[in-house]
């Protein structure tokens, strides 16, 4: 017997399936969440700018369009190495050991490297710099580096993190610095006002949205899964107290709500997750509560109740796994809410705060720009937002069409 009912559940959740592949538009919302997914989960280990929040800014190279190129001299800063673990990069980042500065030449004269800073493309730079090329490669002792000596072709100098001196040949540094320290970076979406790259951060803020989503979707379904339950199972004085809750809540512009939640909780993208969880658990519990009360007195359940089965055991075991094809397709929805609401907030300066790459506040501070030279610093964000949001449409509607063929299909036993 249990048998023919694995069996049964596998053939509709196969034919749910097939019939969801059919939909052309929700597969393809689909890819597209998978898509952005694997760039959430990959985060900085794919960013061209791996540094905490992409957040390494050059300001001789703000506001350049897509595809600038800039070649970028790279110092040894002084200080001691950061070492960064796998996993660690790809969460949190990782501190960069190097001091970036975009050049537009440079020469090396003996012990010295003397280079040209980049000052805009259209600006002339006849003035040049010079750094001992020992500094460039090495991280060095502030108090030793009047120390320095070069002697027959050689330089001798004082590593950070040494006790003894290092000597290296002038011949050995200029290398290093010609194809190590001397890089040709292209910037596939530009760089913003602050000369941070572009398609680092917006990789970056599909983790936010995700992190929202995911976050907010689950307290809501925590609590909405309980209440609603509760509510449509125990019926009388318990259900009307929960349904005066319920409208209350449901009068009151979500918006407006989460704004309130969050300016009593203060600023930040933890709070966002909580005001938006918050809020958003009255429709799963509306849903819920309907669904619960339409099944309350099947067969089944009374049979349960007949065998002695405890109130808690029914709902959680008997009814809830039978209502989960609405919990699916609202829990989509509310998904693409979520991520509004986060935009949204970000962009009136009360959800993510700088340097968190949010797009809704990369929106915001860019807004100046979308009439300007560089609109694509608002319009990439944006688009951004209207794909994952569609995304998660295409995928509710197609889930819904699904999962209604299975409910019709499946026999409640």
């Amino acid at each position: 017997m249990k048998n023919e009912k694995d069996k049964s559940s596998h053939s509709v959740t196969r034919v749910a399936w097939q019939r969801f592949r059919k939909n052309r538009l929700s597969m393809l919302g689909l890819i597209l969440i998978l898509f952005f997914i694997v760039l959430a989960v990959l985060g900085y280990l794919i960013t061209p700018d791996s540094t905490p929040d992409a957040n390494q800014q050059l300001l001789e190279i703000s506001k350049n369009p897509p595809g600038f190129e800039v070649q970028i001299l790279m110092f040894k800063k002084n200080e001691t190495t950061h070492y960064t673990y796998f996993l660690s990069k790809m969460l949190f980042g990782e501190i960069s050991d190097y001091r970036s500065i975009p050049i537009i030449s440079y020469r090396f004269e003996g012990e010295n490297i003397f280079y040209k800073e980049f000052s805009g493309e259209n600006k002339h730079v006849d003035f040049e710099k010079k750094i001992c090329i020992a500094d460039v490669v090495f991280a060095l002792k502030e108090s030793a580096k009047n120390k320095i000596k070069v002697k027959n072709h050689e330089i001798t100098f004082y590593e950070l993190e040494k006790e003894q001196p290092t000597t290296k040949t002038i011949a050995e540094l200029q290398y290093e610095i010609a194809n190590h320290n001397i890089i040709r970076r292209k910037f596939w979406l530009g760089t913003d006002p602050s000369g941070r790259d572009l398609l680092s951060r917006l990789i970056l803020g599909t983790r936010v949205s995700f992190s929202v989503g995911f976050i907010s979707v689950f307290i809501s379904l925590f609590i909405g899964l309980f209440i609603g339950a509760i509510a449509g199972y125990y019926r009388g004085k318990l259900d009307n107290a929960i349904i005066w809750i319920i409208n209350v809540v449901w009068s009151i512009p979500t918006l407006l709500l989460v704004i309130a939640i969050t300016l009593a909780l203060g600023k930040g993208l933890w709070q966002v997750f909580i005001a938006v969880g918050m809020t958003m658990w009255v429709d799963v519990a509306r849903v819920i509560r309907g669904q619960v009360i339409s099944i309350r007195e099947k067969d089944f359940v009374e049979a349960a109740r007949a065998l002695g089965f405890s109130d808690f055991r029914i709902i959680f075991r008997q009814i809830l796994p039978n209502v989960m094809g609405p919990v699916i397709v609202i829990s989509a929805a509310n998904f693409a809410s979520a991520i509004l609401i986060e935009a949204g907030l970000s962009f009136l300066g009360i959800g993510a705060q700088p340097p968190t790459a949010s797009w809704g506040e990369m929106i915001n501070s860019h807004r100046e720009f979308i009439m300007g030279q560089s609109p694509f610093l608002a319009i990439l964000p944006g688009v951004a937002i209207v794909l994952i949001v569609l995304s998660f449409v295409l995928l509710g509607n197609g889930l819904r069409d699904a999962l209604d063929t299975k409910m019709k299909e499946q026999s409640v036993i």
